[in-house]
């Protein structure tokens, strides 16, 4: 009988550890994506500055709209991928 009991308590232990990587896992994701949210939030806000500057400085215009254009796709990028990502998680699909 003390042979099952140790058995069990390796089970017991094995699944404490899944249940352990699960949740470091799951946490490691959250701060992904706030640092993915982060990053299209300073994308955007550099578009948005870059598309001041065009305005102000007209010799320079074009320089700034290629910024502006750049940033701003990185941002819809961001915003794209954690909208599919939402969408997957609906539909019971893991999508990274």
């Amino acid at each position: 009988m003390g042979h099952h009991h140790h058995v069990k308590n390796k089970e017991a232990e094995a699944a404490a550890g899944d249940d352990r990587r699960r949740k470091e896992e799951m946490k490691h994701h959250k701060h992904m994506e706030q640092l993915a949210q982060l990053g299209a939030a300073a994308a955007g806000a550099y578009a948005m500055h870059e598309k001041h500057k065009a305005n102000k400085d007209p010799d320079h215009a074009r320089s700034h709209r290629m910024k502006q254009e750049i940033a701003a796709a990185s941002a819809g990028f961001a915003i794209h991928e954690h909208h599919k990502k939402k969408e997957a998680k609906k539909h019971g699909r893991h999508h990274h």
